[in-house]
């Protein structure tokens, strides 16, 4: 179960602590009571149904949504007291994969190093690193309104990381992949992380969570039901079935 007070450790990336927030005055809370931390070369998975209360914590903790009570830190820096400084930290892929159309690949990505302050001398070689990963090719000279789906979601995570940020936060990141860059991606966020990073992301496929992931925060109807250490369990139990937890957890009323 969640942890009702969590001690700060010295390691802590991302620390969520007793977030509430809710759309209106008179509704319920979308999330409630919702603690966690990400700690450096942590990759944890935040798990739910649909309409759980993933999205909401991961803009609250981007600082896209106010929230009513609770604090959020990232690398030290509270959300809401320095939102520049927290920022500074962090890359977000949202669920929508919002991207600016009119601008070819390049161009964003040039923007996204522009606003994180990214200096000209490095940016060609975190860009090629970046390609070997993503593989947009000439693609990226071309106006992303011309973009699939998986393209477009490719830019994003590019822009994303162009800063190399401490913290990577996306929001079912491997939707519109196709298989290639789907093991690409999941290689990376594991050696991503090994460099000392984290990662938070949700996803609704289990099986690539059970792979990647060191913990999994669960949560249903917006209040944060377990905090599982995957890795320790796994190597405890070699038959310990993770989509049967999940889907024992969630049966739960």
């Amino acid at each position: 179960m969640a942890d009702e007070q969590q001690v700060p450790q010295a390691d802590d990336i991302v620390r969520v602590d007793g977030l509430y927030k809710k759309y209106a005055k008179k509704a319920n809370w979308a999330v409630e009571n919702v603690s966690f931390a990400v700690r450096a070369g942590e990759i944890v998975g935040l798990l739910g149904h649909n309409g759980a209360g993933k999205s909401t914590t991961l803009r609250c903790l981007e600082g896209m949504l106010p929230f009513e009570k609770g604090s959020i830190s990232i690398c030290g820096k509270n959300i809401v007291k320095d939102p520049v400084g927290a920022k500074a930290n962090m890359g977000f892929v949202t669920d929508d994969h919002a991207v600016f159309v009119k601008m070819t690949g390049m161009q964003y990505i040039d923007f996204m190093a522009d606003v994180y302050k990214v200096p000209q001398g490095e940016r060609a070689a975190r860009l090629a690193a970046l390609e070997e990963i993503f593989s947009l090719g000439d693609s990226i000279h071309n106006l992303i309104a011309s973009y699939s789906h998986g393209m477009r979601q490719k830019i994003c995570m590019m822009g994303s990381l162009i800063h190399k940020p401490r913290l990577w936060i996306l929001d079912e990141p491997m939707t519109g992949l196709d298989p290639r860059t789907m093991r690409a991606v999941q290689d990376f966020m594991l050696s991503y992380a090994k460099e000392g990073n984290g990662i938070l992301f949700s996803s609704h496929a289990l099986g690539t969570v059970a792979k990647i992931c060191d913990r999994v925060v669960l949560i249903r109807k917006g209040k944060q039901v377990s905090d599982v250490n995957v890795k320790e369990i796994a190597a405890q139990n070699p038959q310990f079935d993770f989509e049967e937890y999940f889907l024992q957890n969630e049966r739960q009323a």
